[in-house]
């Protein structure tokens, strides 16, 4: 009994945030319409609960529960409460979005929270088929959300490819668990660590089942050569859909990445490096190359996100801690970048328009300098200009590739990098020196202008003084890892 009480103490933040997304889609039947924003206060404060939960909790040793199948470690507590504050953004960026296309309703609180506490289990996996759960209880609640606009034919054509492609990267990633299983006897992360630190159980099948594994996180990344998802899904997903689908998972799938790859397959570190090394590469070329040619904006950031995600792989395929903590430094950058961004462009949408043109930000200038100033800042930091807090994400994951002796790849990067910046400039100069094509004033709530003029600021902020976010990174993979 004593265990039980333990056990669920341990996860009570999961089990708040799913009992109030329960509690959220009964509610949603007896509110009217014209109080629906009960509905987004009552999200708003299961985040705020959760954070309680999980900073109160918080303990720098690393504990077990569930019979070590779900782990609590600074790592978890740490991306949980980034997934908390990210969500909580999302909330309030997408709330006159929806509002104005009739898709304020439960059913989209509802599917968030779920899809919040599929990233919290992703988080705090300890055994494959946990991570598995929280990466299906995620994913399938994304799928529901990119078509829960019924009207819109692009959202359900790009929901049946999500869901097709993420099924089969499903099955991908469950068969390469299914064969580390079949070698290892076990699918608890450190049973399978210590049993491959033996060296009694290297064969050709583990490596196999690690390809699997790589392509299956690869998917769920949107890395090159599993990216083609990513384009079609940015682009035809509701703006708000995008931008959680773009932003807060990266940071569950960094956890995953390291729970399976860094706690439980360290051992076959040689061969998960060059695989890793081979997709970074290909996603920088083909996400910067290939984002210079958009004319969509949501399409252009989704090829932004495929040469980010490149980035991110340097810092991992370093296998170093100090790589793991630049890693998880650029994925927190990179959330932050993301929020921004898709923020602008629903700040410019309203009823009837879709500001997802790079025509569409013409003139933006003369329309609202405060604004187009928040989205130069934005788009200074994703092509890595100093001072920007996507500055110093680069150069961290640089120098970690560079202290693991790759030092061509490490230059072939940053010529990427210079080559990228085009499309990024492309955007300050229409919004500069373009005459704008829209003339509608710009209209958003006051703690939307207000919750985009921080995150686009800490952008600034955070690139001069990073050490602070550095140290928190530190902290969570140090204590984690060691």
């Amino acid at each position: 009994m004593e265990n039980i009480r333990y056990d669920l103490a341990t996860a009570l933040p999961e089990i708040v945030i799913v009992c109030m997304a329960m509690f959220v889609l009964l509610a949603d039947q007896f509110v009217k319409n014209n109080n629906r924003i009960a509905i987004y206060g009552i999200s708003q404060l299961t985040l705020l609960v959760a954070a309680y939960l999980t900073f109160s909790t918080h303990s720098p040793s690393v504990t077990y529960a569930f019979t070590g199948t779900f782990v609590d470690d600074a790592m978890a507590d740490v991306l949980k409460l980034m997934i908390y504050l990210g969500t909580s953004l999302i909330f309030v960026y997408s709330r006159q979005y929806i509002q104005q296309r009739d898709m304020f309703r439960g059913e989209f609180y509802a599917l968030v929270l779920f899809s919040v506490v599929g990233m919290m289990i992703m988080v705090s996996g300890q055994n494959m088929l946990t991570l598995y759960v929280g990466l299906e209880l995620l994913s399938l609640s994304l799928y529901a959300l990119v078509a829960l606009d019924r009207d819109n034919a692009r959202a359900t054509e790009a929901a049946m490819k999500y869901f097709v492609l993420g099924a089969l990267a499903s099955g991908m990633l469950l068969y390469g668990m299914s064969m580390i299983y079949g070698m290892t006897g076990s699918l608890n992360i450190a049973e399978i660590n210590n049993a491959l630190q033996s060296g009694q159980n290297i064969h050709a099948v583990l490596i196999l089942g690690l390809v699997f594994i790589v392509a299956g996180l690869a998917f769920k990344l949107g890395a090159v050569p599993f990216q083609m998802w990513v384009p079609d899904v940015y682009e035809g997903s509701p703006t708000a859909v995008t931008m959680l689908i773009s932003s807060v998972p990266k940071l569950a799938a960094f956890a995953f990445v390291i729970r399976i790859l860094v706690q439980g397959l360290q051992t076959l570190a040689v061969d998960w490096q060059q695989m890793l090394m081979i997709m970074a590469v290909l996603s920088i070329v083909i996400g910067n190359i290939t984002a210079i040619a958009q004319t969509n904006l949501k399409r252009m950031l989704a090829y932004s996100t495929i040469s980010h995600i490149g980035f991110v792989l340097y810092g991992l395929m370093s296998a170093s801690i100090n790589g793991f903590v630049y890693a998880l430094f650029y994925v927190v950058a990179y959330v932050l970048m993301t929020l921004a961004g898709f923020g602008i462009i629903l700040l410019l949408s309203r009823k009837g328009f879709e500001a997802d043109k790079l025509d569409d930000l013409k003139g933006l200038n003369q329309r609202s300098p405060w604004h187009a100033f928040l989205m130069l800042i934005v788009m200074f930091s994703m092509a890595g200009v100093p001072p920007t807090l996507g500055f110093y994400a680069k150069f961290s994951v640089l120098q970690a590739a560079l202290q693991a002796g790759y030092l061509w790849l490490v230059v072939f990067a940053v010529l990427m990098a210079v080559i990228g910046a085009f499309y990024y400039l492309r955007v300050i100069k229409l919004m500069y020196f373009d005459e704008p094509i829209d003339h509608h004033p710009i209209e958003a709530p006051i703690d939307m202008r207000i919750a985009l003029g921080v995150n686009a600021l800490s952008l600034l902020a955070i690139g001069i003084m990073p050490q602070g976010l550095m140290e928190l990174c530190a902290y969570a993979i140090t204590r984690s890892l060691s």
